[in-house]
């Protein structure tokens, strides 16, 4: 028997063998399931599309809520066997796809809300994906406890950093609840929480500033440490009084460092920055 007539390979739950090069953990606790579906606030007429369905068991109950579920799995084997599962649902579409590559918007068609068990080793670059207008009219993640906690860290503190400023600058993020390891098949090594992401009615940042934002604020965390004065001549090149001038022009203190900056803050210095460019 050659390579194409093989049956895929199961395990003994019948699902096909988990990849950890993936980086796959599937919720199992029913309990948790129903809270990040209720999360969801679904009315029965929405799009949802769901990153990571993975073996279906959330995808099982979003499918009873959903007027629309478009379910975007990477890993070919369940992509197939969640075809199999809902090829009598007309209200369901199973893209296989790497999730990065799609336009979430585009896929969408219009309105959508948007829900995903996200593999923790790429979860920074899909936050950003799914925050590229036009965005999901809310978010609900389950993510590591650690970015859980930077996304809605308060400035100043340790946590606090380029995501939370970045996804703070278009979106509110609030910490549901948090997931015990054993709430997962296989168990992951890491504390787990599910996150709430709902877009700003007024955005801090104009979708034409985000791509420099987002470099300002990348590069500001990159020296931490520094003080704002330092950080603006490394990043712009500008001597003394002329950084000098840029912070006083929105009221930050040269000595400030860029853990203490709000999102608001560094929207108005991106301002300044390019005021002084002009």
């Amino acid at each position: 028997m050659n390579d194409d007539t093989r049956p895929p390979r199961r395990d003994r739950d019948g699902f096909p063998p988990t990849r950890k090069s993936l980086g796959q953990h599937f919720l199992t606790d029913r309990r948790i399931l129903g809270r990040i579906a209720d999360a969801l606030h679904l009315k029965g007429t929405e799009t949802l599309l769901e990153i990571g369905p993975g073996r279906g068991a959330l995808t099982d109950i979003l499918v009873e809520r959903a007027g629309r579920l478009i379910a975007i799995e990477y890993d070919r084997a369940l992509a197939e066997m969640l075809r199999q599962r809902y090829a009598r649902r007309s209200n369901v579409l199973i893209a296989e796809a790497d999730v990065l590559d799609v336009s979430l918007g585009e896929l969408a068609a219009g309105p959508y809300v948007l829900v995903g068990n996200v593999p923790y080793y790429i979860t920074t670059p899909i936050l950003f994906h799914a925050l590229v207008p036009p965005r999901a009219e809310r978010s609900v993640y389950l993510v590591q406890r650690e970015v859980a906690d930077r996304l809605c860290a308060p400035p100043g503190g340790k946590e606090y950093g380029a995501l939370t400023v970045n996804v703070a600058a278009v979106a509110k993020a609030e910490m549901l609840f948090k997931v015990p390891a054993g709430a997962f098949s296989p168990p992951p090594k890491v504390e787990s929480a599910v996150v709430r992401i709902t877009p700003l009615p007024q955005v801090l940042v104009r979708p034409d500033e985000e791509r420099p934002f987002r470099l300002l604020v990348q590069g500001a965390f990159g020296m931490r440490r520094k003080q704002m004065r330092r950080v603006i001549r490394s990043l712009r090149a500008v001597d003394v009084p002329t950084a000098d001038a840029i912070l006083a022009a929105v009221n930050i203190d040269p000595q400030a460092r860029p853990e203490t900056l709000s999102p608001n803050d560094f929207a108005m210095l991106l301002r300044a920055l390019d005021t002084v460019a002009q």
